[in-house]
This record gives C-alpha cells, structure tokens and sequence, in this order.
C-alpha cells in the first residue's frame, strides 16, 4: 500500500499548493496532509485553513501539527528541528512517499525513510508562491480556490427595519472601497412574486436561501469586502409579521447563519421614513427595529448602531474598518452585545 505525506503552512492554500496534493492523491492509496498553525506567518486560523483542505479533498487526512519550528532554511539546525518534529507528529505512519514542491523534500524524505517525491519544484506549472499572494490576496484571487478566498473578504451586513437607509450606505461603501455590495434578495423576490402583498412561509424560505446563494457568488468576486444589505434574520422577521410563524427550514438558517458576518451594523430610525407603496408605515418601521434589536440580543450577535445622516454613518464605518482585521480582535470601536455596551469586539 502507497501512502504519502505532504505538508506546508497552507497560508493560504492556493493552485500551487493544489497541484502537490491532487498529484499525490492520483498516485497514492493513502495520502495524510499536515498543516503547521504558523501564528508568525498568517492571521487565518488553523482550523480555518485545515477547513480548506478538508472540504476540497475529503478523501485526504489532516493532521493539524501545534507549535512546528518556525524557522526555515537549510541549516543543520534547522533541518534536524524540523525532521524532529515531523516525526513526533507522523513517525509512526506508515509513509511511503513524501510530497513537495520545495527542496526541503530531500531531507524530509530521507527522516521518513520515503521516496522524495518533488511535484513543479521550478513553479513552471503554477507561477504563484503564498507569500506573493499575502502580500495582495485580493489580486491573487485567480490563484485559489473559491472556498479559500472567500475566507478573505470580510462581509459586512447591514440590519435595520424599512427605510432606515440599509441599502444607501451599502452602495455608499461599496463605492468608496471599490468593491461589491449585495442587494436585498427579499425586495426583488417580493417585487415579482408577492400576492397581496403577501408571501407564504415557503416562499420565504426561498427568499432566505436564495440571498445565500448570491451573496457566496458575489464574495467570490468581491475585493477586501462585501456590503450586504440584510439577512436571513430579517426575512425571519418578516415570517413572523405576515404570518406570526416562522417554517421550521428558516428558522434553522437564521440559527446557522445570523452570526456568520464579520461586521454587524443596525441603521437607526433617525432618518425621514421614505413612505413608498409597499412599506406598511413608520409605526411598523419602530415595531420592527425593536425586534431586530431584541433578536441580535437574543443571540448574543454584536453589532454597532449607525445613526445622523450619510456622511456621519460612512464615517462611522471606514473608522470601524480601519480598525478591524478578520481573525484578530480589535480595540476602540464601540458595540453592543445583548444589552452591555462595550469598548471591544
């Protein structure tokens, strides 16, 4: 039985990356991945990026490897400390052959006591190495894999009952930072398919699936960040006003994805409410702000509240941002969480 090894910090895991595992996958019977938590090269979390390599290739393992050297090179040093760690972590596996793209493959191969086994060693296949595409993941989008660089783009959702200007600021933003915003699903659904003004509980649940499904298109072509406006909680809400239900469907979609965004923003009533023919009122409007409200608390999603004109909340936002990075905390932007307000995130 052929088993084979491969390894690398996979920070991002891009098409270079791809060609060694598919290859060894196409000549072994087995084949592990190990993946190094490299807190001094990437931001991402490992098990984001050991996520990546699961949901890709399902068939391989993944062997998430704590606290490897970090040091490279081709020292005596070095390479005794890494063939040491390789083998705490994957001696006792019955390897065959090692995989890689790197001349490090040499000497791995010779600790595992494996046939080295080098895959587009000069980059003629794929011209791409991870720390170019760190420098500009957003210009290196051709480079991975959908699944991975979604996982760079930090989605921004705005929430908010009817005419609290959602939609303006999304634009705005979008605008102003060269990217995507997302569109309210719910409205175009509504426009060309509401009796009544009226939907049924499962045309709602469409609603809420198929704003999911563009917006995961529309990250895929987004810059740094997408602008959303609304999600799947506020087409719960909405449930519940037409209806005073919610379909069992829906409901597990808001538990699943009402905290996925990274950035949660509530548009205050503070606006003129812009009383157009499908809207059922500015008293209706204070109705569904409190329960927007009173769901985010619920679930314990933060969030920062936008209020005074366009110019104020842009502002409000960018500072926010310039402040925010995806996998890190950050420090000075004021939120709240249930019903605490705060200084972090």
């Amino acid at each position: 039985m052929k088993t084979g090894l491969t390894l690398g910090k996979y920070a991002p895991l891009h098409k270079g990356h791809q060609l060694v595992i598919e290859t060894a996958l196409q000549e072994m019977d087995q084949l592990y991945v190990m993946i190094y938590d490299s807190p001094d090269v990437t931001d991402i979390p490992l098990r984001v990026r050991s996520n990546w390599i699961r949901k890709l290739y399902p068939q391989a393992k993944v062997i998430e490897a704590w606290s490897g050297p970090a040091e490279v090179g081709y020292t005596a040093e070095i390479m005794q400390a890494q063939e040491e760690f390789l083998l705490r972590h994957a001696g006792h596996l019955p390897i065959t052959h090692f995989f890689s793209s790197e001349p490090y493959g040499e000497h791995i191969s010779k600790a595992l006591e494996a046939i080295n086994r080098t895959v587009d060693l000069n980059r003629s296949k794929i011209p791409v190495s991870g720390s170019e595409i760190r420098k500009d993941p957003y210009s290196a989008r051709n480079f991975m894999a959908h699944e991975v660089y979604r996982d760079h783009i930090t989605n921004v959702v705005f929430l908010g009952a009817p005419s609290t200007g959602k939609t303006t600021i999304a634009q705005e933003l979008a605008r102003l930072h060269d990217t995507l915003w997302m569109p309210e699903y719910g409205r175009e659904y509504w426009e060309e398919k509401q009796v009544e003004r009226r939907l049924t509980l499962q045309q709602l649940v469409e609603i809420a699936e198929g704003h999911v499904d563009r917006e995961k298109k529309m990250i895929s072509q987004a810059r740094k960040y997408i602008f959303t406006d609304t999600n799947v909680l506020t087409t719960r809400i909405f449930s519940y006003y037409y209806h005073g239900t919610a379909a069992q469907q829906l409901e597990n979609m808001a538990d699943r994805l009402g905290a996925r965004y990274d950035l949660t923003f509530v548009c205050d009533t503070d606006i003129p409410y812009d009383d157009t023919w499908d809207r059922s009122g500015d008293a209706n409007r204070k109705v569904m702000q409190m329960q927007i409200l009173d769901d985010l608390h619920a679930r314990n999603i933060p969030y920062i509240t936008l209020s005074g004109d366009l110019k104020k909340r842009v502002a409000k936002v960018n500072e926010i941002l310039a402040s925010f990075s995806k996998y890190r905390n950050f420090w000075g932007a004021n939120f709240s969480s249930g019903t605490k307000e705060s200084n972090s995130f």
